[in-house]
């Protein structure tokens, strides 16, 4: 919790005043019993109204007075809270975005949503209420025994009883309840990443009639958060019973007790009301203590994960101090690279030495897991190189920003993503000063024009929600225009026309080589059709280079080559 506890530093003001305004509050309340003693043994026993009227006015008063304050603590409080659970949830999501896929393979998906959902709404919770309770519980429980104690100090002994007790019982709880609010946060990981897993996948459950197996997998992991809450449950169960008992037991003990010494005449009647309410107040700090001591064990799981999740520094950062970027011609230089995942065993890829020059295609090929798609996600920075280097216009990419590393590529993905928005605002993604004449230039490269028009409102059509209402070509072709329309030196397409008939295919090779002209094209295929006209073709086997060159050059001097060729082409095709 050390690490959100920081943050109140931005609310320091506002905390202050919470602490004067608590701290007045219950100086105020602990006044009242000693209003009701004189009320009892001077206005009533004596029978003078005026002095009731007196006193019990300036009980009123003290009382709106505690409301009032009680009303503005509980307005800062709660805007404290918000305020730094916003922060929170602010810096959770900057330091997400600076991700690199390492981190990202290190947190899954869910778990990271959890913690900037459910943990941050956890600590505001539990700050809110700390900043009520942690000043006036203390003071109530200290000052309340000494003013009990000067009172009558014969039946402090009653305290020494019960107090240990209280203890004994709330700190019994803490014990037993932390490691399971600590499971709880991750179960709720679980479960939230088996949510989103069946919800994503459900066209695969329907279709393999998998709806029982996806349903028991998911009941499997929710009767486990059942099971663990219920425990939860039970275990807290005890703790309002048990303190309700306490302090009942303390009332009779401290009524049986006053009223023999009553009778002794040791003890006056308000005096011992004003002993009981005096009692109340102390074992009632024992409740809002132990009401934070509920809320702390999750809060402070919570606390732990969101702090994780700062404190965790990108393996992937900008270099000190960084080569300026100059638009240039966008030659890509791959040097004697080697890769490898984290906590891998051994390399995916070695020794990978080859240059795409700008004004030429330059193609990947490859069986599956050969390692195109992660060679084409080093030139982005996705991941580091764990040896050589990889180069733009002579400049090491680790030399640059990666805004400014990222401001030359246009990147399209194997799997097109759309965001919530209209067609023109998915297009200017990358570039918003676009102009319309432009957007509809990259549309039409990426043969997405026609069917733009066709859509109710064109390029102001409304992409719904993970972009289900657009066909999978129809998603691949707007990512292709949406890269087009940033003007990059380099474009980079991983296997980015999988989703395309061979016509569409065809058209968009062509128009892609006809007005990119000027820019480096990097692209990984799976089908030979795709890549064959390429200026140089790359063909990738385990890892390393089997052979680089034109398509007729690698038919005739690589096997692999010629392997993956004529699985896919016929015999003409291949003479």
């Amino acid at each position: 919790m050390k690490k959100v506890f920081s943050y109140l530093r931005f609310y320091w003001m506002q905390v202050i005043a919470i602490v004067v305004l608590v701290f007045t509050q219950t100086m105020l309340e602990l006044e009242l019993p000693d209003y009701m003693s004189d009320i009892i043994n001077t206005g009533i026993v004596k029978q003078d109204i005026d002095f009731i009227y007196t006193k019990g006015f300036q009980m009123l008063a003290i009382a709106l007075t505690v409301a009032t304050i009680s009303v503005i603590t509980s307005f800062l409080s709660a805007r404290v809270g918000s305020g730094l659970s916003n922060k929170i949830r602010k810096d959770l999501y900057l330091k997400i975005e600076n991700f690199s896929l390492i981190e990202f393979d290190k947190y899954s998906t869910a778990s990271l949503i959890t913690r900037n959902t459910n943990d941050v709404q956890q600590v505001q919770m539990m700050i809110t209420m700390m900043l009520r309770m942690v000043v006036s519980a203390p003071l109530y429980a200290i000052i309340g025994f000494q003013k009990a104690n000067a009172l009558n100090s014969s039946m402090s002994w009653i305290f020494a009883v019960v107090i240990p007790l209280l203890v004994f019982m709330i700190a019994s709880i803490f014990t037993f309840v932390t490691p399971r609010f600590e499971r709880v946060q991750k179960l709720t990981d679980k479960l939230n990443l088996t949510a989103r897993e069946n919800l994503t996948g459900i066209r695969v459950i329907r279709a393999f009639n998998a709806q029982d197996t996806q349903a028991d997998k998911f009941n499997g992991v929710n009767i486990e958060v059942r099971d663990n809450n219920t425990i939860l449950q039970r275990i807290m169960s005890f703790m309002m019973p048990g303190i309700m008992l306490i302090m009942s037991f303390t009332t009779i003990l401290i009524v049986w007790v006053g009223a023999e010494k009553i009778n002794t005449g040791s003890l006056l009647i308000g005096d011992m009301m004003a002993f009981l309410q005096y009692a109340t107040q102390m074992l009632f700090s024992f409740v809002m203590m132990s009401m934070v001591f509920i809320m702390y064990p999750r809060a402070a799981v919570s606390g732990k994960r969101i702090a994780e999740v700062l404190n965790t520094k990108p393996q992937i950062i900008d270099p000190d101090q960084p080569v300026q970027a100059v638009r240039g011609i966008g030659e890509v230089k791959f040097e004697n690279v080697c890769f490898r995942y984290p906590e891998a065993d051994e390399d995916v890829l070695h020794d990978i030495t080859f240059t795409a020059r700008p004004g030429k295609t330059t193609a990947f090929i490859g069986s599956t897991g050969s390692g195109k798609s992660t060679l084409v996600n080093l030139i982005p920075r996705f991941y580091d190189v764990c040896d050589g280097s990889i180069k733009i216009d002579g400049v090491d990419i680790r030399a640059m920003k990666q805004s400014d590393l990222h401001d030359k590529i246009g990147y399209i993905p194997q799997k097109g993503v759309l965001f919530s928005g209209t067609i023109a605002s998915n297009l200017t993604y990358g570039r918003p000063e676009a102009s319309q004449e432009e957007l509809e230039d990259a549309a039409s490269i990426a043969q997405a024009k026609d069917f733009i028009l066709e859509k109710e409102g064109g390029y102001d059509y409304l992409i719904a929600q993970g972009a289900t209402n657009v066909s999978g070509g129809q998603k691949q072709r707007l990512s292709i225009a949406r890269a087009l329309v940033k003007k990059p030196e380099i474009y980079i397409f991983d296997d980015s026309f999988s989703a395309l008939d061979f016509k569409t295919d065809s058209a968009l090779r062509k128009a892609i080589h006809e007005k990119l002209s000027d820019a480096t094209v990097l692209i990984v295929g799976q089908r030979v059709s795709t890549i064959m006209s390429a200026d140089q073709i790359v063909v990738l086997e385990n890892g390393s280079i089997a052979g680089i060159g034109t398509h007729r050059d690698l038919l005739k001097n690589c096997p692999v080559y010629y392997e993956i060729a004529a699985s896919q082409l016929t015999k003409e095709e291949l003479a």
